[in-house]
């Protein structure tokens, strides 16, 4: 396993490339929708406003510019976050910035320009009658080989906005960036008899194909990461349900042995969506596995204790769900200033006496029921995973009766909208558990259908993923 330094370092490169990736992807999809509407010559005028509005998306800049330079280092097309300057406003403007400002400094020393707080760097140049306080700025050069294409500079009204992790960010996005721009000057450039536009069509949307392979490969992976098959028990039933909303999530659910017949289930939600999220994904799960020591299943066990206090050190299932702290304390060590957390359970079930032990950290209570009703939510026991170190994980336990049921799941499920952007609701979703299908996967099949009954046409907002046991009568 790799050391906690290098897991953070190889994290930040996935996400930082994935950025890039998307951003490159946009900006070609983008180009390919401009290249075919009527008016093809504001294609790179209209890039070039798309570009900076992606840009600023991907760093929380509030305002921004973005100018292209020739050979030479001269202006030949830029975008202006000011409103309406006259020709004679905007030539003032260019000339000052790349005199005496920041970008002029990027342009001078072909390097990022971070600027923390505008009033303590003599980089930064306020203009005359500028409508807007700048706290914070980020230039970046806009490199291809040796080449100056251009540079883009982000703004934002508070100081200390921009940090040295999204410089290196946009300045690997700057070269995808640097072959979106190029293909867009070259394209507005082109005559017929050199290239014909259905040529140019056809290598962008090929392009734009092999990215979009890319991030079916990381779709596969993914999947790769949660279980095709649970563990089979006699006299037990699990099943699951998964559907991202988008081609990664952040959700996700495990079943897996322990040491001891014990059976370990988790289901998690990690905040926000995207490609972050879905790399924090892989890392929660993989580190509850080891953590609840699954990964000794080979020729070793863990110590058993007649002590039947779930919370004591010496009792298996606090062996198991410590696990819970363990990557709590993790997370939020080496990567608390990702932001990023989850809402996870974790369950670790005896199945020969029907006793669950768990730990559900911030996630939607699960819920026992049976052919009566519901009979019991399992509610937090402590905070989310992954914010702050040291915070406390209470292991509680319940007895599964035979014929009980019990189902978990994500917000996906409850705050799925309909095309009248009304939620599906806990109500609703609470309404099927009260007359119980005979196994667990005919429950969650009708869960699933009703949702998407629910849904309709409308667009899936966020991942649905669910999770369910059920213990049969004996």
């Amino acid at each position: 396993m790799k050391q906690p330094d290098k897991l953070q370092q190889e994290l930040k490169r996935l996400k930082s490339e994935k950025s890039a990736l998307q951003i490159q992807s946009r900006l070609l999809e983008n180009f390919v929708t401009f290249a075919r509407s009527s008016a093809k010559e504001h294609v790179l005028t209209r890039l070039l406003q798309k570009t900076l509005e992606v840009s600023a998306e991907l760093t929380g800049a509030d305002k921004g510019s973005l100018f292209l330079l020739d050979d030479k280092g001269a202006v030949t097309h830029g975008i202006l976050t000011r409103a309406d300057p006259t020709p004679e406003q905007r030539s003032k403007i260019i000339g000052q910035v790349f005199d005496e400002g920041l970008a002029g400094w990027v342009r001078r020393n072909r390097k990022i320009g971070l600027i923390a707080d505008t009033r303590n760097d003599d980089r930064w140049v306020n203009l005359p009658n500028q409508p807007y306080a700048v706290g914070s700025a980020l230039a970046v050069p806009v490199l291809r080989g040796d080449n100056l294409m251009g540079i883009i500079t982000l703004l934002h009204d508070k100081p200390d906005h921009f940090d040295q992790e999204t410089a290196d960010l946009m300045l690997l996005t700057a070269g995808q960036i640097a072959s979106a721009l190029e293909n867009a000057r070259l394209y507005s450039k082109l005559d017929e008899s050199y290239r014909s536009l259905e040529q140019a069509k056809q290598e962008i949307e090929t392009y734009s194909r092999a990215l979009q392979a890319e991030m079916e490969k990381g779709r596969k992976i993914q999947l790769d990461f949660l279980p095709t098959r649970v563990p089979e028990l006699p006299g037990w039933e699990i099943a699951f349900y998964f559907h991202p909303a988008r081609e990664v999530s952040g959700d996700f659910y495990d079943a897996f042995l322990l040491p001891g017949d014990l059976v370990g289930l988790v289901i998690a939600d990690v905040c926000d969506k995207g490609i972050g999220s879905a790399l924090f994904m892989a890392l929660f799960r993989s580190l509850i596995r080891v953590f609840s020591g699954q990964i000794t299943l080979q020729g070793v066990s863990v110590p058993g204790s007649d002590n039947q206090d779930p919370n004591s050190t010496g009792n298996p299932l606090f062996q198991a769900l410590h696990a819970v702290s363990l990557t709590n304390d993790y997370i939020a060590h080496e990567h608390g200033e990702e932001g990023l957390f989850a809402t996870l359970f974790f369950g670790v079930l005896d199945p020969q006496s029907g006793n669950l032990a768990y730990v559900n950290g911030g996630h939607e209570p699960l819920i026992i029921f049976n052919r009566s009703g519901i009979k019991q939510r399992l509610t937090a026991t402590g905070p989310a995973v992954g914010m702050m170190t040291d915070m406390e994980y209470r292991v509680e336990q319940v007895q599964m009766e035979p014929d009980d049921f019990l189902i978990g799941y994500t917000d996906g499920v409850t705050e799925a909208l309909s095309p009248e952007k009304r939620l599906y609701s806990k109500q609703r979703f609470l309404a099927r558990l009260e007359k119980p299908a005979p196994t667990v996967s005919q429950q969650i099949e009708l869960i699933k259908e009703d949702i998407f009954d629910h849904i309709g046409d409308a667009p899936q907002f966020d991942d649905i993923t669910m999770i369910a046991l059920h213990r049969k009568s004996e």
